[in-house]
C-alpha cells in the first residue's frame, strides 16, 4: 500500500567504487527470504554514523558504537533481519561480537574493523549459528553494481513493501562523484531515529574526522524529519561512508564549496531514503507534508510540526478524509509552547486557507478542505506569527491497516 512508490530501477542506481555488498539467505527467521547482508570497504575509507537516542538500545548499536569510537579503519558492515538483538542482554553483547569475529576472520581484519546491524523482533535471542554460516555466501555474492544495490535493499527489508534505494552522480571541482544509498523502514518510525537502517556512500575523500558530522548533517536534514507512529526504535542506525576512490582533492571542511557541494548530494540522497520509509509507512494511504513556519526559533517550529504529525486523531481524520481540522488546532495548543497567540495562527491545507488569526476563515468551506484530503500528497502548512524560523517534517496518515500489520508481526 506505499504511497506513491515504486521498486528502484537497478540501472539508476550507480555503483560506488571501492564498495562491494553481497546477500544470502541465512533463514535467520524465515526460510526462502534474503536476510543477510555484506558490505565490504576498501582500506582507507572513511566511515561514520547515528544511532538511536533509545536509551534501551540494540546489542549491535552498542558494538558499533564501540568500534566506531576505536578509531578509523572500519572494513565491513554486516545487517541482518528478521532479529532484532534487542533486549537480550550481554548475551545479546556476546552474539554481536561473535557475529563480527567471525566476518573478520574471512577478511582477515580485525573484529574492531567489523560494524554489526539487527532488525526484527525485540527480545528474541541472535541465531549466531545461522548468520555465521551464511556469511560464506554473502561473500560470494559480493559485487558493486546497480543490481547489488538492489539486492541488498531487499536483504534488509523487515515490514517493508517496497526495497528503498537512491542514488546521484554529481560533479564537485570537476570530478564525478558517485553517492548512493538504501535504507529499510516502515514502522515504529519517529525521529532520533527511526525504526530504521540506512546506508549511504560516496567514493569522494573524506576525512575521517568529518565523516561522523556529515553523517549527523544528512540526518538531521532526513531520516530526523520523519515519523510514522510516534515510536522510537531500539535499532535505529545510519551510516556513511567513504572510499575516496574519486580523483578529488580530500574533503577536509564541510563548509568549504566542495564540502558543501557533497554534503548536499549525501542529504539529498538521505532525503529521498526517508521520504521512502514515511510512504510505505505500514498501512499509510496518505504522504503528507508538515511545515510551520513563523517561529521564534527551529525548535519551537518542530515542536508543532511533531504535535501534528504524531497526533492519531489527525492521522486518522487524512485516513477518512474528513476534514475534522479542529485537531490540527488542538495539535498546535498542545505542543508546549507556553506564550502562544493563537489569534496570530494561520492554516492552510495545500492551497486552501482554513484557518485565520486562530479561527476559521470567512472563505473556508468544507468541500474545500475534503478535497485536498482525499489527495494521496498532501501538505499542512501553520504559520505561527512569531517570527521567520521554519521547519518541515514528513508522516503519513494511520489507517486500519497499522494495527493489522502489527497485530500479526509475529505472526
Amino acid at each position: 500500500m506505499a504511497v506513491q512508490l515504486c521498486p528502484p530501477d537497478p540501472a539508476k542506481l550507480h555503483p560506488v567504487p571501492g564498495l562491494r555488498l553481497g546477500v544470502a539467505e541465512a533463514h535467520v527467521r524465515k526460510p526462502n527470504r534474503k536476510d543477510l547482508t555484506v558490505m565490504l570497504l576498501d582500506d582507507g575509507s572513511a566511515v561514520g554514523g547515528v544511532f538511536t537516542r533509545n536509551r534501551y538500545c540494540a546489542a549491535p548499536v552498542q558494538v558499533c558504537r564501540e568500534h566506531l569510537a576505536a578509531g578509523p579503519g572500519i572494513r565491513a558492515l554486516v545487517v541482518n533481519t528478521g532479529c532484532a538483538n534487542a533486549g537480550t542482554g550481554e548475551q545479546g553483547l556476546v552474539d554481536a561480537r561473535t557475529v563480527c569475529i567471525a566476518l573478520a576472520q574471512r577478511l582477515g581484519v580485525a573484529p574492531q574493523q567489523v560494524l554489526p546491524f539487527s532488525t526484527g523482533v525485540i527480545m528474541e535471542p541472535l541465531p549466531v549459528q545461522r548468520i555465521v554460516a551464511g556469511l560464506p555466501a554473502a561473500l560470494a555474492d559480493a559485487a558493486e553494481d546497480g543490481a547489488h544495490w538492489l539486492r541488498a535493499a531487499e536483504g534488509i527489508m523487515t515490514t517493508d513493501t517496497v526495497p528503498k534505494a537512491a542514488s546521484r552522480r554529481v560533479t564537485i571541482d570537476g570530478v564525478p562523484v558517485t553517492v548512493t544509498g538504501i535504507a529499510k523502514g516502515a514502522g515504529m518510525i519517529r525521529p532520533n531515529m527511526a525504526t530504521m537502517l540506512g546506508f549511504v556512500a560516496t567514493d569522494a575523500p573524506v576525512a575521517p574526522e568529518l565523516i561522523g558530522e556529515l553523517a549527523r548533517r544528512a540526518a538531521d536534514g532526513s531520516f530526523n524529519r520523519i515519523t510514522v507512529d510516534g515510536d522510537t526504535s531500539t535499532n535505529d542506525s545510519f551510516i556513511v561512508m567513504a572510499t575516496g576512490r574519486a580523483a578529488l582533492a580530500p574533503i577536509t571542511s564541510l563548509d568549504s564549496p566542495a564540502g558543501q557541494a557533497l554534503q548536499a548530494a549525501v542529504t539529498e540522497v538521505a532525503r529521498e531514503l526517508a521520504h521512502a520509509i514515511v510512504r510505505d509507512g505500514e498501512g499509510a494511504t496518505k504522504f503528507i507534508t508538515v511545515r510551520v513556519e513563523g517561529g521564534r526559533d527551529a525548535e519551537e517550529c518542530l515542536k508543532v510540526a511533531y504535535a501534528i504529525a504524531h497526533s492519531p486523531l489527525v492521522k486518522t481524520a487524512f485516513y477518512a478524509s474528513d476534514p475534522n481540522l479542529g485537531r490540527i488546532l488542538a495539535a498546535v495548543g498542545y505542543a508546549g509552547i507556553e506564550d502562544l497567540d493563537q489569534g496570530r495562527i494561520e492554516l492552510f491545507l495545500d492551497d486552501v486557507h482554513v484557518v485565520t488569526r486562530g479561527g476559521r476563515h470567512p472563505a473556508y468551506r468544507e468541500e474545500d478542505g475534503q478535497r485536498v484530503m482525499k489527495q494521496s500528497e498532501i501538505t499542512v502548512r501553520v504559520d505561527l506569527g512569531r517570527g521567520t524560523a521554519a521547519e518541515t517534517v514528513w508522516t503519513c496518515d494511520l489507517s486500519h491497516d497499522y494495527v493489522s500489520i502489527n497485530a500479526d508481526y509475529r505472526s
